[in-house]
């Protein structure tokens, strides 16, 4: 509770701040991430943010997307870093975690809390969620598998956010899409990501007049 309190403290001080982007008629669109979000072993633009922001541009949504991605970061590092993404004033969040707490094996329990943690405080922020989901190679057993893919169903349930199951659900059976190391996207598969989370983001967004 105590992250959470200064969580919100830090959300207190940023709403008192002017000459936000938001005030500026440009909401901000914060991609909240991993490696996944981060562009891990892709070029300066091939990220999902990135394409994400062409998207949006191109079909008149005037939002500043801010690619808040780690590689390497773990729901308990989304945790810590919420004061920090809420001083941005953001309009909209893309919450993306969770694969580094599955892939070392982590507690379920304890990446749920943290999420649980993450997501209140943007809900008592007033920001908009879309919650992506994601799920683990298959060696790590059917049953660890199914209580992890079924977290991110209870958390979106509970919050009552947008949600995608499962963020590679359109690239994982098309060639080209994921970089040799098996886990992170391609180019290719980044624009396949932006896609998959336009027609569930889209509903929370405004065009401006």
């Amino acid at each position: 509770m105590d992250v959470l309190r200064k969580v919100l403290a830090a959300w207190c001080l940023a709403a008192l701040l002017a000459g936000t982007a938001q005030a500026a008629g440009r909401p901000i669109l914060v991609c909240y991430g991993d490696s996944i979000t981060a562009g891990w072993g892709l070029a300066y633009g091939e990220s999902y943010p990135d394409l994400l922001q062409e998207k949006l541009d191109k079909q008149g949504y005037r939002y500043k997307v801010i690619n808040q991605g780690t590689s390497g970061a773990t729901t308990k590092d989304a945790l810590a870093g919420l004061p920090t993404v809420l001083r941005k004033q953001p309009a909209v969040v893309i919450v993306e975690f969770g694969g580094n707490d599955g892939l070392r094996g982590l507690p379920i329990g304890q990446s749920e809390s943290n999420l649980d943690q993450v997501l209140t405080g943007l809900e008592q922020a007033n920001v908009k969620v879309v919650l992506a989901g994601i799920t683990l190679p298959p060696d790590y057993g059917p049953d660890y598998i199914r209580s992890f893919q079924q977290m991110f169903r209870d958390l979106a349930a509970k919050h009552h956010v947008a949600f995608v199951p499962m963020l590679y659900v359109n690239l994982v059976h098309v060639s080209g899409t994921i970089q040799d190391d098996g886990i992170h996207p391609t180019a290719k598969g980044s624009a396949i990501i932006a896609d998959t989370l336009l027609p569930v983001l889209k509903p929370l967004l405004r065009k401006a007049p």
